[in-house]
């Protein structure tokens, strides 16, 4: 793991540069200060591990908010080694409830309660046509029937986790994060994560255990107009417990985000998350590999009110989701 994960973080300073160099060249700079919100509102919706205290990329201040977000992924990972059947043809849409509170101008309390639908979809035909016309990997898509929903884990040949089409509470979140530096377009925090066991684990809405994670969040402004994120953490997953239990790995992340002032209310994100892997040793390298998602998105602030959206795309073929579309609506309090 620690061989993997320098180079992974260096391969996401090299996106996020280039992506900086993008954004500037396409955007001209306008005169009025922006009020930067943070990174998009992006997990992980890998079906195996969604319930894995999977991080999202934070902004290091504090915050009174509420928000809403909706979020719509696609998977298909159908791969069998000696020991593992990994079988996944699904669409996931989950809507996610998040409250921040400051508490004595000390920490701030979050709590995340997700609802989760596993169906059978609607994008396979536009995936397969799309992947097709631009000569990208359809990962086999094609060789199932479209729009038929799958979700099987076995470890020689014993079943861990048989989902179902419907909806289902997720593992509810808890956070707290503690500034330690503000000064000078520079913030600095420390951020611990408890994730509680209320998904069902058998159906793949929870791993029945309780996760922890620890992480260090990090703004550095640039000029006037743009403001890069920096987060870097570890998570401490419990065990699967479905029909069987599986021992999953600690896992360490690392992610990048830079937002851009676009004027009259709007700013633009590009983000890369990277993680090593969660899974025991599978010998398939679409869960045993490192996962990248890659964000792209626009951000809409009335100063009230905040409006997001973001599409996700997953750039190493391994351990995410194909795509991610999100929407998110956030409340200043």
């Amino acid at each position: 793991m620690t061989s993997i994960f320098p180079s992974v973080i260096l391969d996401a300073m090299k996106i996020c540069v280039r992506s900086l160099i993008l954004i500037i060249t396409l955007f001209v700079l306008p005169s009025l200060a922006y009020s930067f919100d943070g990174p998009l509102q992006v997990k992980n919706q890998y079906p195996i591990f969604l319930h894995a205290g999977q991080p999202y990329l934070e902004k290091a201040r504090m915050e009174n908010s509420f928000s809403a977000s909706l979020s719509h992924s696609g998977t298909y990972t159908v791969q069998s080694s000696g020991s593992w059947l990994i079988a996944l043809d699904m669409e996931i849409t989950e809507v996610n409830l998040r409250y921040k509170r400051i508490i004595r101008d000390v920490v701030e309390f979050g709590l995340d309660v997700p609802v989760l639908w596993f169906s059978d979809g609607f994008m396979d035909g536009f995936l397969i046509n799309y992947h097709d016309t631009f000569g990208f990997r359809g990962y086999g898509r094609d060789a199932r029937p479209r729009n038929e929903f799958l979700y099987e884990i076995r470890q020689n040949d014993v079943l861990i986790i048989k989902g179902e089409t419907g909806i289902g509470l997720g593992d509810i979140r808890l956070t707290l994060k503690k500034p330690l530096v503000s000064e000078n377009g520079f913030n600095l925090a420390l951020k611990g994560d408890l994730e509680l066991p209320t998904g069902n684990a058998e159906k793949g809405y929870g791993n029945g255990r309780v996760d922890a994670g620890i992480s260090v969040l990090l703004d550095k402004n640039i000029g006037e107009f743009i403001m890069t994120y920096w987060n870097f953490g570890a998570v401490f997953p419990g065990d699967v417990s479905g029909y069987q239990k599986i021992d999953l790995k600690n896992f360490v992340y690392g992610g990048a985000a830079i937002e851009v002032d676009a004027g009259r209310n709007f700013s633009v994100l590009t983000q890369i998350q990277v993680q090593s892997s969660i899974y025991p040793e599978t010998d398939l390298k679409a869960v045993d590999r490192p996962g990248y998602l890659l964000a792209f998105g626009g951000r809409y602030d009335t100063g009230d009110d905040v409006f997001e959206l973001s599409l996700t795309e997953d750039v190493n073929e391994s351990a995410a989701p194909d795509f991610i579309i999100n929407l998110s609506y956030k409340r200043r309090l």
